[in-house]
């Protein structure tokens, strides 16, 4: 049995299933970890979303800012772009309620076989436990109703810059989220650049990519991400596996076998 992390799909069905092909994936022993963004700007979110829903139970996921996006737009709280025609053949589609039910069923962080999964990242000032107990926060709101609409609704925004154990409510929630899912560069005690996205060449004003704050409490930590396609796969630090390799921007598709931290690429195919 193997187990391979791979990172964002973003909706790029072909080469998803040409990495399978490529690792022998065997769904009846693999397991497949996905680090969020599996949907949106891709040829073929629903075939990649139904994929994911078929084999669920090989699969361990985390949630990411383009799929919480279209959560949101299921629960109307954003309303379709001309540009998203991938999210609307999700929503249109019969089984539509089925997989996003699945879909928000996910947590933002996930902890096992000796590795952190999450997203975008954790920030130097939180622990994998502090992660993992926040991430739960998030996990609860999504799975109550009512606090579910109210999430997707207060979701978007860039603030509060720094986090604070006495925020509260869906400020709290947000800043949670904006951690897990959208983070890229901060500085040591945390406070966000959420606006720059290039590579750590962007470093500026003691903002330094989350994963080089030498005091980082999770350095001794295993950690796969995704988000930054920047990086081109690259942290160049120890313990940290960046995964998204830009696939829906003409780039590759990226798994880690977890048992040996072997990466395997199929290009985008474009």
């Amino acid at each position: 049995m193997a187990t391979y992390a791979i990172g964002d799909i973003q909706g790029c069905f072909e080469p998803f299933m040409r990495l399978l092909d490529k690792v022998h994936f065997r769904p009846d022993r693999d397991k497949l970890w996905l680090a969020g963004d599996m949907v949106h700007r891709g040829h073929d979110s629903l075939s990649t979303l139904r994929f994911l829903y078929e084999h669920r139970a090989q699969v361990t996921a985390v949630l990411g800012n383009h799929d919480l996006h279209l959560l949101a737009l299921a629960h109307g709280a954003k309303r379709l772009t001309d540009k998203e025609h991938d999210l609307a053949k999700i929503l249109r589609a019969k089984d539509a309620d089925t997989l996003l039910e699945w879909l928000q069923s996910l947590p933002l962080v996930v902890h096992k076989k000796g590795f952190t999964m999450v997203h975008a990242g954790i920030p130097p000032i939180w622990s994998i436990t502090k992660a993992v107990e926040l991430s739960r926060e998030v996990h609860r709101a999504l799975a109550d109703d009512a606090m579910a609409k109210a999430y997707f609704y207060g979701m978007y925004g860039n603030e509060p810059h720094c986090w604070s154990d006495h925020l509260l409510g869906i400020e709290r929630l947000r800043s949670i989220t904006n951690y897990f899912t959208r983070m890229r560069f901060c500085r040591a005690d945390g406070t966000l650049d959420l606006v720059t996205k290039r590579g750590p060449e962007a470093e500026h004003n003691g903002y330094l990519p989350w994963f080089s704050h030498p005091e980082r409490k999770t350095r001794n930590d295993k950690i796969i991400f995704g988000h930054w396609a920047a990086l081109e796969g690259r942290a160049d630090t120890p313990n940290v596996f960046a995964l998204d390799t830009g696939c829906v921007w003409g780039g590759y598709l990226t798994a880690m076998r977890l048992s040996d931290e072997k990466f395997f690429c199929a290009d985008c195919g474009v």
